[in-house]
């Protein structure tokens, strides 16, 4: 997988910074020695322009990714902490250049690594030192395969992320389906049961009427036979 070119872009940026670094303490030298510095400042004027300008380009190459969402909040909050870096790295190098401040003095650590250097009457370049312990003796070559790395695991995550997402999606979709099942068959039931009581209500009418007929053929068999037995003792002989 081909490299992002933000990244590509603030590795030259690295660069450049670090070549302005190394011109500085050339120019620094030739002045000690009495030296002409004016080539190499005319040089340096252009390369920390051309550093403000990589800066800038870092900026709003981060805040178009940012704006469209093409990186997650960790890694955009994690190129913005680099170009602040830069940012601070640059002015260091604007200040030292026109004499502001002095090179800092180099670290024990920096001492101790460059005895050998310092002997031979070459004074070690104190911006070489400014690195974090992760980074710390790892080429520019190793550098990028790290933050390659980093770059591969959170796009890992993403995936996996994604994967997750869309399981839940087809499970909610599946969940949706089974409940528009089961509405169908409330509807059939209720519709089954509505027709049941409707066939009960005419049923209860039907038997109330011949319950009703048979209440009155009752009685009129009744008041037959009534009339039969008056009729009969009436005319009985005595």
């Amino acid at each position: 997988m081909s490299q992002d070119p933000w990244l590509q872009n603030y590795d030259a940026t690295c660069r450049l910074a670090q070549e302005v670094a190394e011109n500085i303490h050339e120019r620094n030298r030739q002045q000690r020695t009495g030296g002409n510095p004016a080539k190499i400042n005319m040089t340096l004027r252009a390369s920390l322009q051309k550093l403000k300008q990589n800066i800038a380009q870092l900026r709003e190459g981060l805040l178009r990714a940012s704006s469209s969402r093409r990186l997650i909040q960790s890694e955009a909050d994690r190129r913005q902490n680099l170009i602040d870096d830069l940012l601070t790295r640059e002015k260091q190098l604007n200040a030292t250049f026109k004499g502001d401040t002095t090179e800092p003095e180099p670290s024990r650590s920096t001492l101790m690594a460059g005895g050998a250097g310092a002997s031979g009457g070459a004074a070690a370049n104190p911006w070489l030192i400014n690195e974090s312990e992760d980074t710390k003796g790892l080429s520019f070559g190793e550098i990028k395969q790290q933050q390659q790395r980093v770059i591969e695991a959170q796009d890992a995550g993403l995936d996996a992320l994604a994967a997750v997402i869309s399981r839940q999606k087809i499970m909610g979709q599946e969940i949706g389906n089974e409940l528009d099942e089961q509405n169908e068959i409330i509807d059939d039931i209720t519709h089954l049961v509505d027709k049941t009581d409707d066939r009960i209500r005419n049923e209860t009418r039907r038997v109330k009427l011949v319950e009703t007929k048979s209440t009155s053929c009752g009685m009129l068999v009744v008041i037959v036979l009534l009339l039969i037995a008056i009729i009969v003792v009436a005319v009985w002989p005595k």
